[in-house]
């Protein structure tokens, strides 16, 4: 059976608060790591989102 082409990666945010977004993302086309600005509640403000691994 082949392997799904998504993989599950967590969006920590920069701001040290420990909030994460999960999200889905295709490896063989984006290849680079993702960084978006979203909003953390925690926070209350947007701030840097950066890819990282769920263990």
């Amino acid at each position: 059976m082949a392997k799904p082409a998504t993989v599950k990666i967590k969006l920590v945010s920069t701001a040290d608060t420990g909030f994460y977004y999960v999200t889905k993302k295709n490896p063989r086309n984006h290849t680079e790591k993702f960084t978006f600005r979203k909003y953390d509640p925690i926070a209350r403000k947007h701030v840097e989102f950066k890819e990282a691994k769920i263990k």
